[in-house]
C-alpha cells in the first residue's frame, strides 16, 4: 500500500462501493454492535474554522437543530431492541448553540446512559453554566466534555479557529476543571512537530492552569489527523486488514452511528459515520434498525482518518 501523500486525489478512486479503481474488492465494516450513538445537534457554530470538516459556521444551518423529542425517539429504540449502547455523544457545529441541549442531556442521563459533549468551551457553553452544573450534581461522572483546543500555542490554534479564540477556550476548560467536570481535550496535528513534543507542550499548559489532564494519555488528550478529501490516499481493500495488522472491528463505524436532521427534512436520519454528513451513500435510513447494515469504506476519510490515521471519536 502507498503511504499518505500530498498529490491531488485520483478521480478514479472512491467511485464504486464494491471495488477500488484497480478492480480490487473494497473493504467494508459490519456493525458489531451499537456501542455509541452520536447526535449532531446542528451545524451552527459560533466559530468559522479554516478547515472544518463539516463547514460549521454562524450561518450554516444545513443540519438543523435536533430536539429532545428526536433524541428520546432513538433512545426508545435502543431500549426496545436491547441494543448494547452505553455512550451517547453530542457533536455539531457547537452543541451548546442548540437551546435544547440541556434537555437532551437530561433525557440521556436520566435513562442511565453516559453522555459526551464535544465543545469549544466558549461563550455558548458558559451561557448554559447553571443547567450544566445541575446535571453534574445529579449525574456526576456520567457527563463528560471533550474540549477542542487545537494546539497549546495560541497562534497555531487561532490560525485555524480565528483571532481571540484560544483564551476563551482555555478559560472554559479551566472552568470545567474547577467545577469537577470530567473533561478531555481534542487537539489536531496542525504542525510538523513530533507527537512527544505536542504532548509536552500541552502538559506544560495543563500544569500551569491547574487542569487535571494527563497529556500522555491518548484518550485524555486526543491528537486527530487533519482531514483533506482532496488529497490522494490509498483505497482500503479487503487485503489491507492483514497487511496493516488491523481488524474491521477497530474502525468506528463497527460500533457507532450518527443521527442528523437535514434542513427541511420531515424527520432525522441515521448516518454511518460522524465525519461524512454530506455524502448520501452513508445515509442508512431513518431508524437504528435500518442503519445496521455494513458500510463500504468508499471515501477518502475512511482511509486517511479511520484506517491509516488510526483515529476514533469515542472513549474506550
Amino acid at each position: 500500500m502507498a503511504s499518505l501523500g500530498t498529490r491531488p486525489l485520483d478521480a478514479a478512486k472512491f467511485r464504486d462501493p464494491r471495488v477500488t479503481a484497480r478492480g480490487e474488492r473494497r473493504a467494508w465494516v459490519g456493525l458489531r454492535g451499537l456501542e455509541t450513538l452520536w447526535f449532531n445537534t446542528g451545524t451552527l457554530c459560533n466559530l468559522a474554522c479554516r478547515n472544518c470538516y463539516i463547514d460549521s459556521s454562524p450561518r450554516n444551518d444545513r443540519l438543523a437543530y435536533l430536539t429532545a423529542d428526536d433524541v428520546a425517539g432513538y433512545l426508545d429504540e435502543i431500549v426496545r431492541d436491547g441494543l448494547p449502547t452505553r455512550l451517547i455523544g453530542f457533536t455539531g457545529g457547537e452543541p451548546f448553540m442548540n437551546p435544547q441541549l440541556p434537555a437532551m442531556l437530561a433525557e440521556v442521563l436520566s435513562r442511565g446512559f453516559e453522555a459526551l459533549v464535544l465543545t469549544n468551551a466558549m461563550r455558548p457553553m458558559r451561557k448554559m453554566a447553571d443547567p450544566l452544573l445541575a446535571l453534574l450534581r445529579r449525574h456526576g461522572s456520567r457527563l463528560r466534555l471533550r474540549v477542542s483546543l487545537d494546539h497549546y500555542a495560541p497562534a497555531v490554534h487561532e490560525a485555524e479557529r480565528g483571532p481571540r479564540s484560544w483564551q476563551p477556550t482555555v478559560d472554559g476548560l479551566v472552568w470545567l476543571a474547577r467545577h469537577g467536570f470530567p473533561v478531555d481535550v481534542a487537539a489536531r496535528l496542525l504542525t510538523e512537530e513530533p507527537e512527544a513534543s505536542l504532548r509536552q507542550g500541552f502538559s506544560a499548559l495543563f500544569t500551569a492552569r491547574g487542569i487535571p489532564i494527563d497529556a500522555g494519555d491518548p484518550v485524555r488528550l486526543m491528537l486527530f489527523p487533519e482531514m483533506d478529501a482532496t488529497r490522494d490516499v490509498p483505497e482500503i481493500t479487503t487485503a489491507c486488514w492483514g497487511i496493516l495488522g488491523k481488524s474491521p472491528e477497530s474502525v468506528m463505524c463497527a460500533t457507532s452511528r450518527m443521527v442528523v436532521k437535514r434542513r427541511g427534512a420531515g424527520r432525522a436520519a441515521v448516518l454511518a459515520c460522524t465525519l461524512l454528513a454530506d455524502d448520501p451513500q452513508f445515509e442508512l435510513g431513518a431508524t437504528l434498525a435500518e442503519a445496521g447494515r455494513a458500510v463500504p469504506l468508499n471515501h477518502p476519510h475512511c482511509a486517511a482518518f479511520c484506517v491509516l490515521g488510526g483515529a476514533a471519536c469515542s472513549r474506550g
